[in-house]
């Protein structure tokens, strides 16, 4: 009995010793700078415990030694490699794409089939073929198509505050741009009309909510288990989207598909042209993509623009409002190309106004809707030294490398005074000034992100009619300056944003 006690906390030594306090030194036995990391978590103790958020935590290790190009840090008990110099960036996006062409998976893919195939989450060869399958559906011509779809969610958006008898109506910004930007891809996505103002109870609104909250303790525990025990998925899966969610959005879609085909039915949304795709070919001659392809891809799309457009939303619109002049300057060049657009907007007007791109710019610098994008070393790759102190590093198969975008943005070397807020960055005069490997709020490379363009239009029609018919001013519940919320893997607001909007005489 004694020695099956001794064994068994031999082993249990051992275990503790290879996964939670040998993985720790990856970097240091490597000659590079790391952080102190706690046994098992890693760095992550503090966003565990929710005592920092993730922004929290890449500014502190980006922030850790301001002269070195990289820095060793872990994520529990796996290594990463933050990535601070702009010229090791465009390496590793661009010239030498090849040796990072994947995403990190958050979970296996055998655990959750559906999030493996879409655009983000797929791998290699795979997503060579799918990405040229999918990306004709963002351009200029097939988003014109959607125009009228997003400029119809936004008039209606703002007819319902204009119906209020209230000099100024009081909002909490985060929710109702997450109700707009939930009916604009119901209806330039997923085909479906709604309007989650007036029906604030909707059934899409209550499931896009559920599918796109990681804010749980039990969820941020689950991905972890997936991550640093990925076998474990075998025994007890792992979902990113979890059900009844899940499985409403596959019913939804499903359910559409059947009818369009048997029907014949066309609708200028995005829903019909993953149909195109489906009924075109690829390189070799194959079915583009099936049906779980379909779904997958407009499972990805709401999670992205339900929660960062409507991020991007708010952070313009609170920074409109502690910031007047640059409010009343936008207004004057909005209500100028309403007049001459023969007040109907449409989409040449709205991505031609140069301030508004210059405000929105400099909103997404500031407010970058996600702290990092990330790569998966796909193949060896050498980092030789430069700097003094600096070893030849190798950095091996299947390492992961993160890419600080929040911190670079908000780094003085490349943004002076980075927490004020200044659309001039982005103009004509000053923008080729900005390193494109210093500001990329959307990725970079041929991994940046597919519906830049559809998210960017979808916030510039919001804007511009919201402008047209309020001054967003701050009111008493206003937080100034906001704090960023412990619980969301995404730069979210921990208290909402409030604000008011005042009735406009134009």
């Amino acid at each position: 009995m004694v020695l099956s006690l001794i064994l068994l906390g031999l082993v249990g030594a051992f275990v503790f010793y290879y996964y939670g306090i040998r993985p720790m030194s990856y970097w240091k036995k490597r000659g590079v700078k790391q952080t102190t990391p706690n046994w098992w978590f890693g760095d992550m103790r503090g966003n565990i415990y929710r005592k920092e958020n993730l922004v929290d935590l890449f500014q502190r290790v980006y922030n850790m030694d301001t002269n070195c190009r990289y820095f060793g840090y872990y994520q529990f008990n796996v290594p990463f490699l933050l990535i601070k110099d702009p010229k090791l960036i465009k390496r590793i996006t661009l010239k030498e794409f090849d040796h990072f062409t994947n995403h990190i998976q958050f979970v296996p893919p055998d655990s959750d089939p559906l999030w493996a195939r879409n655009l983000f989450s797929l791998e290699g060869q795979q997503w060579k073929e799918m990405r040229p399958i999918i990306s004709p559906s963002f351009t200029s011509n097939k988003l014109k198509t959607m125009f009228t779809l997003m400029d119809d969610c936004a008039e209606s958006f703002v007819n319902y505050f204009s119906k209020k008898n209230q000099d100024i109506v009081e909002v909490e910004m985060k929710n109702v741009c997450t109700r707009f930007a939930n009916d604009v891809i119901a209806t330039t996505t997923f085909g479906v009309k709604v309007d989650s103002l007036e029906e604030p109870n909707n059934e899409f609104y209550k499931m896009g909510a559920q599918v796109t909250d990681f804010s749980s303790l039990k969820k941020a525990l689950e991905l972890a288990r997936a991550a640093i025990f990925p076998q474990s998925t075998k025994i007890s899966q792992v979902y990113i989207f979890d059900n009844p969610s899940r499985q409403f959005f596959i019913d939804l879609i499903e359910n559409n598909l059947e009818l369009r085909e048997k029907k014949g039915i066309v609708r200028p949304d995005m829903l019909h042209l993953l149909l195109e795709a489906k009924n075109g070919q690829n390189q070799k001659g194959e079915k583009g993509i099936t049906n779980v392809d379909i779904i997958a891809h407009a499972l990805i799309f709401f999670f992205a623009g339900f929660e960062s457009v409507s991020s991007l939303i708010t952070f313009t619109a609170y920074e409109l409002a502690i910031h007047p002049e640059i409010q009343k300057r936008l207004r004057d060049e909005i209500v100028e190309d309403f007049q001459k657009c023969k007040r109907k907007w449409n989409y040449e007007a709205i991505i031609q106004m140069k301030y508004l791109d210059m405000v929105i710019s400099e909103s997404l610098r500031k407010w970058s809707n996600f702290p990092n994008t990330d790569r998966v070393c796909t193949k060896d790759f050498v980092i030789e030294p430069e700097l003094p102190g600096e070893k030849r590093v190798v950095i091996e198969k299947g390492i992961h490398i993160e890419l600080p975008i929040f911190a670079m943005h908000h780094d003085p070397k490349y943004f002076p005074n980075p927490e004020r807020f200044d659309p001039e960055r982005f103009s004509d005069e000053n923008k080729d000034m900005i390193d494109p490997y210093t500001y990329f709020p959307f990725g970079l490379g041929p991994r940046l992100c597919i519906g830049s363009r559809f998210a960017l239009m979808e916030v510039k029609v919001l804007i511009a009619h919201l402008l047209l018919s309020f001054e967003i001013v701050p009111i008493k519940k206003t937080q100034i300056p906001i704090k960023l919320s412990k619980t969301r893997f995404s730069v979210y607001p921990a208290d909402g944003v409030n604000l008011g909007l005042k009735r406009l005489k134009l």
